[in-house]
């Protein structure tokens, strides 16, 4: 799917009209301060249900308001297939790879939110839509004009990808931003994982209570224990799956690349605890250094994508520079894997120019056309398709200009 219509009332300084978007490459350039990554953000909340920016939703209402709303017309994109073989109303459960929980459990009010898409509904293969009104803390989820009570109803239909200057982190921040970088994939590519891990995490929190209490029930320990053993289980073989479905894409462009470095990667997944061993004696072994700590440290919680050069960290080993590629090749070997699953994922590449060069920014347009992914790309000075594919014909592209919020197509 890809998305080809957006608009928001009260989201920041965007002004309330819709957008029409390439179902391709969107090109948008302005000053800073002019709202390009706002707009940016709001297509992300259709995908994500939270800004990739700030963590508190009051944030992206404009002054004086407290409801701010974002709606989105898709259609098939540029794959086949555009990914209409997921439910709008699946099973699943909140998008794990959101970060801030105010974001997850969205309660469903009676109050409809109100937009200008619902009048245009036949001429979009699904409908997409996000009200949050702070004052209240009510967030209100549509489908095609349906009411869903999780964001995973809308993150299926809308796979959103952010590289932004932040996105760095994957390589050099901690193992939770490579287990969200994991996850992602894994909520997209297997449909169970979703309820899964936030069954797991639920138990997590009653392990940490009970670890916390000070003198432990073991009986009611190892009760605990036997359904984070399965949980956790499950959670890790299609963490498992999918992370093989990764390396396979990854190593095949790693292959395409010049970079020294490549032949002494090495990249391998850490469930969170010695999978050689059973967990649930793992647990056992180590009770009392966990009563010490008071939460809970193994399992899946802990999980990590280790990535190594001569059996140290990438990040004590490359420059900034070869960071950005291995991450920018980490975030398109994604993409891979959910294509064949007829997923089009949509791309939000904020201000490339601030951090790669020509040449990166280059083998990152060229590797996404080839993908057939949506992408929407700003900068300060407007970026022309010669700059980015030259010698090699240009693919289908909507350019852009933002200032003071209104964003303005151009020919």
């Amino acid at each position: 799917m890809a998305l080809i219509t957006l608009q928001t009332e009260h989201f920041r300084n965007l002004a309330a009209k819709p957008v029409n978007f390439s179902p391709a490459f969107n090109l948008i350039y302005g000053a800073n301060g002019s709202g390009k990554t706002s707009l940016l953000e709001a297509i992300g909340y259709l995908g994500i249900g939270r800004s990739f920016r700030v963590s508190r939703h009051q944030a992206v209402v404009q002054h004086l308001q407290q409801k701010f709303t974002v709606f989105g017309g898709l259609d098939a994109g540029t794959l086949d297939g555009g990914g209409s073989n997921s439910g709008a109303n699946s099973s699943g459960v909140s998008n794990p790879y959101a970060g801030n929980s105010d974001a997850l459990n969205f309660g469903i009010p009676n109050s409809e939110p109100k937009a200008a898409l619902e009048a245009g509904a036949s001429s979009y293969a699904h409908r997409l839509g996000i009200s949050r009104d702070v004052g209240l803390k009510e967030t209100v989820l549509r489908v095609d004009g349906e009411p869903v009570r999780n964001l995973s109803a809308l993150a299926r239909h809308l796979p959103v990808s952010v590289i932004d200057p932040g996105v760095f982190d994957i390589v050099a921040g901690g193992p939770g931003k490579r287990r969200q970088f994991l996850d992602w994939s894994v909520f997209h590519v297997e449909r169970s994982f979703g309820g899964a891990w936030q069954q797991c995490q639920r138990v997590i929190s009653q392990r940490n209570q009970t670890l916390r209490n000070g003198r432990i029930d073991e009986t009611l320990m190892r009760a605990w224990d036997a359904q984070y053993d399965l949980l956790s289980n499950r959670v890790t073989d299609a963490r498992l799956v999918t992370f093989a479905m990764f390396k396979e894409a990854f190593w095949l462009l790693l292959g395409e690349t010049d970079a020294a470095w490549a032949n002494e990667l090495k990249l391998e997944f850490y469930p969170g605890w010695d999978h050689a061993q059973p967990l649930s004696e793992v647990l056992v072994s180590h009770r009392d250094q966990e009563r010490r700590m008071g939460h809970t440290l193994y399992g899946p919680n802990r999980a990590d994508i280790r990535l190594k050069i001569q059996g140290r960290p990438v990040a004590e080993i490359l420059s900034r520079g070869q960071q950005k590629t291995l991450v920018i090749l980490m975030k398109i070997a994604q993409g891979m894997v959910l294509r064949p699953l007829g997923k089009q994922v949509t791309f939000l590449l904020d201000d490339i120019n601030a951090e790669l060069d020509s040449r990166h920014r280059q083998m990152l347009a060229e590797k996404l056309r080839l993908l057939q992914c949506q992408v929407f790309i700003t900068s300060i000075e407007q970026q022309t398709p010669d700059t980015l594919w030259p010698g090699i014909t240009t693919p289908d592209f909507k350019m852009f200009h933002v200032e003071h919020g209104q964003v303005t197509g151009e020919h």
